[in-house]
């Protein structure tokens, strides 16, 4: 006879990341991504936000073609707040980039405002070549709307996607 684990309880959002629970769940919506090197596409994603209790909320996101034939892009990292007044986003991406953003962080009326910039942009030798990223994320009731600047390839910092996502789930 096989022992049935039973599932562990979800622990209590740790007190220096409380300021982030509106990012809790998964959300969904479209975006449009535009650079001068690519012809302009639009794309499907699907972020979720979690915790472990512990001072750090997870990060995963994942997009496909707008028609949902194909995967697009992934991502995925962690979100602290040392401080705060201050957000520092660590993420992996499959193409062989690493990125370290942080920034300010401005919570009002009802209005969650993170705006980040690269501090550090790792990169194998065969991923493309990445010399700045920036993003800003806002986050008011059930909707998360997101942009994303990127300077790649021999391009200066230039808006690359936008997005507008609605909750689907809260943990």
């Amino acid at each position: 006879m096989t022992a049935v684990a039973e599932p562990a309880p979800i622990p209590a959002l740790h007190p220096e990341i409380a300021a982030l629970a509106p990012l809790l769940g998964t959300w969904r919506g479209r975006g449009h991504g535009e650079y001068p090197t690519i012809e302009p596409f639009d794309y499907l994603e699907e972020v979720t936000f979690g915790h472990l209790g512990r001072p750090f909320l997870t990060y995963r996101q994942r997009t496909r073609a707008a028609d949902g034939s194909r995967p697009m892009h992934a991502e995925t990292g962690y979100l602290r707040c040392p401080r705060p007044d201050h957000v520092e986003l660590v993420l992996a991406h499959p193409t062989g980039i690493t990125e370290i953003c942080e920034g300010p962080l401005e919570i009002a009326d009802g209005e969650l405002r993170m705006e980040f910039t690269a501090t550090a942009i790792g990169r194998t030798s065969t991923a493309k070549l990445v010399t700045a990223l920036g993003r800003t994320f806002r986050v008011y009731g059930d909707t998360i709307d997101y942009t994303l600047r990127m300077a790649a390839v021999g391009e200066p910092l230039t808006h690359h996607l936008a997005a507008s996502l609605s909750r689907i789930t809260t943990p």
